[in-house]
């Protein structure tokens, strides 16, 4: 972990990693799970800045993820992807107009690729309400689903990451902590006022949600069983063709596919607690691996190592 100094200015904070766990944990005041699901081992850095009403940084992530989020109460999140890449919040695809939104009251989920830059602020729901009132401007409803993905011009986006890529770069020298704030609320007024949002959500958008999450809930209440697409068609009560859609279209994977990845991800956690004294078989076979070499292969391939590398390195 790294500072610089800046007279009578925050400290930025720098943090590297290469478990995605961690990443997770290293952003401020957030709740989230990282499941990895591209191949090979994990780089993870966050360059952040904290003020007194919020917090803005950038985050870089090498493998593709889906990251399951929730920001610290009585905030509200905007995130901007570096570039127009292939990601999605709550199934939405985000174009190079778009940036993402949600409040404190909303769980979301981001789709991220490999190489991915994101640019973020957390601001105090309050203060950003305030400093609207006294400027006689009224923000969009943010606690919609359909605002998860905003619109404006690819203009006003260049300059909100030109700014805060100088904020969080220090280029701003001499600039106090609530003038840099000030900065910070300014850039998300502008983009919460913008008129000109255009949302468009094919007509079974929320359909296909829908089913997702109810397969999602399905899982999370069966974590140790082996569940058959055929399970999921029961309790979604749709057919095959519907699921398969939906997973591809609102998470970008297919069902068994997304299955089988929670399942990895769940026995990495539970190989990397302290202490962890079950054979490496039987917790796979817990997470519905039976065959421990297909298992082996499968994981070796996701995590850039074997289950007993990852073992071995949180044996303490």
């Amino acid at each position: 972990m790294q500072f610089d100094n800046v007279h009578d200015a925050p400290q930025k904070r720098i943090v590297q990693t290469t478990d995605v766990d961690e990443q997770a944990h290293n952003l401020t005041l957030w709740q989230q799970i990282y499941d990895q699901t591209s191949n090979g081992q994990f780089y993870g850095c966050i360059e952040g800045i904290d003020y007194p009403d919020s917090h803005v940084f950038k985050e870089f992530t090498q493998r593709a993820l889906r990251q399951q989020c929730n920001i610290a109460p009585e905030s509200l999140w905007l995130g901007i992807p570096a570039l127009s890449t292939d990601s999605k919040i709550n199934g939405l695809q985000v174009e190079s107009h778009h940036f993402m939104c949600r409040s404190s009251d909303c769980e979301f989920e981001l789709i991220t690729p490999d190489d991915f830059d994101i640019y973020g602020v957390v601001i105090n729901r309050d203060t950003l309400l305030t400093m609207a009132d006294i400027q006689g401007l009224t923000l969009k409803d943010v606690s919609n689903q359909c605002c998860a993905r905003l619109a404006t011009s690819p203009t006003i986006l260049a300059q909100t990451r030109t700014t805060i890529e100088q904020l969080i770069s220090h280029n701003h020298l001499g600039l106090h902590t609530q003038l840099q704030q000030d900065i910070l609320n300014t850039l998300v007024l502008t983009l919460l006022t913008d008129n000109h949002v255009n949302q468009q959500i094919a007509p079974s958008y929320h359909h296909r949600l829908t089913v997702v999450e109810q397969a999602k809930d399905y899982i999370q209440q069966h974590p140790h069983q082996a569940i058959t697409i055929t399970q999921l068609c029961q309790h979604t009560h749709v057919s095959r063709r519907t699921l398969q859609y939906s997973f591809e279209s609102i998470l970008g994977i297919n069902p068994l596919r997304f299955l089988r990845l929670t399942r990895l991800n769940n026995v990495r956690r539970e190989l990397k607690k302290p202490q962890q004294d079950k054979p490496i078989a039987v917790i796979a076979a817990n997470w519905g691996f039976w065959h421990p070499g297909q298992f082996t292969k499968d994981y070796t391939k996701l995590f850039a190592e074997n289950p007993s590398q990852t073992r071995n390195r949180f044996q303490y």
